[in-house]
């Protein structure tokens, strides 16, 4: 094992952001400070307004703080220009968002494959199946999303999202628009990427019954951490009968963390 896979994944020491709307300053973030280790499983916590986006922004490299140090994998992440912070996001990082963010007029599996197109991978097509594969939705490749329900949307974007064989997966309000059903099932699969493959899962999210699933919560408002405290029993999702025969593989060109 290298030095760098020893060392915490995420670095994060007393960052501040500072948006500036006219003569108004906004103050996002105000001094936070964050270690996140390889594979974990976590949730930040926070009321609407409390900096908790901003955050995630900040750590999946969307955004830079205006001051402060932030080391990704040993990398000094806030000090890299545009074209680094894009290497990285197609690199090390998938994301996953509320409304799934898929084109309408693309199928599941082009859909999937659009992150790979950016990288010029080859292979991209076998890689998209497996990531749907991986996530319950063999079946479903040729379909576009209007042809989906909610939960299986989501699960495309999952999927999107692990093809690149990411390190982290970062997901904000992933079941905030799935019914009960489906987001148990997106949970499900959160929790197997974490435990069998060891992905670092960050998750933002205001229901508590869904950040009981990670084994850590970090509450956050007006732009400070309030309390990270460790889930000693986290809550675990429904067993899926679907999924519970369609276990999350690892995707094709999976990279060493």
């Amino acid at each position: 094992m290298t030095e760098t896979q020893t060392q915490p994944l995420i670095v994060i020491k007393d960052i501040t952001k500072v948006y500036r709307m006219g003569d108004v300053e906004v103050h996002a973030l105000r001094g936070v400070s964050l270690t996140v280790e390889r594979g974990e499983m976590l949730a930040i916590m926070g009321p609407s307004g409390s900096g908790k986006s901003t955050l995630m922004n900040i750590i999946g490299c969307l955004d830079q703080p205006t001051s402060g140090e932030y080391w990704l994998a040993g990398q000094d992440v806030a000090r890299l220009n545009d074209d680094q912070l894009a290497e990285i996001r197609n690199k090390q990082i998938g994301f996953v968002f509320q409304n799934f963010n898929l084109l309408a007029r693309t199928t599941a599996v082009q859909n999937v494959e659009l992150p790979l197109i950016y990288s010029g991978v080859s292979g991209r097509r076998a890689r998209a199946i497996a990531a749907l594969e991986a996530v319950g939705l063999g079946e479903r490749l040729e379909h576009r999303p209007s042809e989906l329900s909610g939960g299986q949307q989501q699960r495309v974007a999952i999927a999107r999202a692990l093809v690149t064989s990411p390190s982290i997966i970062m997901a904000d309000e992933p079941t905030g628009n799935l019914d009960s059903k489906a987001g148990a099932e997106v949970m499900q699969i959160f929790q197997r990427l974490n435990e069998e493959q060891g992905i670092t899962i960050i998750l933002v999210t205001h229901e508590p019954d869904i950040a009981e699933h990670c084994r850590r919560i970090i509450h956050i408002h007006d732009g400070k951490i309030l309390c990270d405290e460790p889930v000693p029993e986290p809550r675990r999702a429904g067993e899926s009968a679907y999924l519970l025969n369609h276990r999350p593989a690892a995707v094709v060109g999976r990279r060493p963390r």
